[in-house]
């Protein structure tokens, strides 16, 4: 007995904070819901909730996980993790947030480059809504021959030139690899690169490491359609600079870890 707790020695999960950069692998691999992501890294919730079995040490990318024997609380198999909240259903009518609708234009409106012109004077040179790749109808008008830019959320906000640089004449889509669904952006991905002739693809994500999950992401929606896109990447610092842009090769994936694409991608 230790703080009126019965304890035993057992197995019992292990999470290195040092090594462990937040990409939330480890949660959705743990079906007793014993590990949640707080302050940017993965924790144990409770003893009680970890088995000691390890089915999220695979899911691991950067080795944070392993499995150690010591005193903890029994491993508690009446208690149910509750699943996510689902999202309330849209009303009959949907929301008119999500119909689609071209923009085109506005990058014609900008006659000055937007750098040059008093902030009360840019005007946006975004082509289409909505942008959120959730929300986005594989059949919008608007992808039909287009150009895509493929974004991960933090880069607007970040990347003082995004309009300027990225957006004329383009398409965009935002996302998040970290915190959506990446598993339904891929086929979503998929449906939109089969259903329309994509002209070619952009990509721009941030350097912090799971980013960079927009790019196996894209691969796999480009070889789950067949479709023969050219791709090309860009690599925003937190500091909003341009740290790199290549050309993607699309080859298929040995190891899908969403942190860590192999550098193979490239050409």
């Amino acid at each position: 007995m230790v703080d009126g707790r019965n304890t035993i020695r057992r197995n019992i999960i292990k999470i290195d904070k040092e090594k462990c950069n937040g990409c939330g692998q480890c949660v959705l691999a743990c079906a007793e819901g014993a590990i949640q992501i707080t302050d940017g890294k993965a924790r144990l919730v409770k003893d009680s909730y970890c088995d000691g079995l390890g089915a999220c040490i695979g899911e691991c990318p950067t080795g944070a996980l392993q499995i150690e024997e010591r005193i903890a609380e029994p491993f508690d198999e009446s208690f149910q993790p509750q699943p996510p909240s689902q999202p309330e259903p849209l009303p009959a009518c949907g929301c008119p947030g999500t119909m689609a609708q071209s923009l085109k234009g506005n990058s014609f409106q900008q006659k000055n480059p937007v750098n040059s012109l008093p902030v009360k004077e840019r005007q946006s040179l975004l082509e289409n809504w909505p942008v959120q790749l959730t929300l986005v109808p594989t059949e919008a008008p608007y992808l039909k021959n287009a150009s895509l830019v493929i974004a991960a959320d933090c880069v607007p906000f970040t990347y003082p030139a995004f309009h300027e640089k990225f957006l004329t004449g383009k398409v965009l889509l935002i996302g998040c690899p970290k915190l959506d669904n990446v598993d339904l952006y891929e086929d979503k991905l998929a449906q939109i690169f089969r259903q329309n002739r994509i002209k070619e693809l952009n990509i721009v994500y941030m350097e912090v490491p799971c980013c960079r999950g927009l790019i196996p992401m894209v691969q796999n929606a480009l070889l789950q359609s067949g479709a023969k896109v050219p791709v090309k990447i860009n690599q925003i610092s937190i500091k909003g600079e341009i740290l790199k842009q290549e050309v993607l090769k699309v080859t298929p994936l040995i190891d899908n870890q969403m942190c860590c694409p192999s550098s193979a991608f490239f050409k």
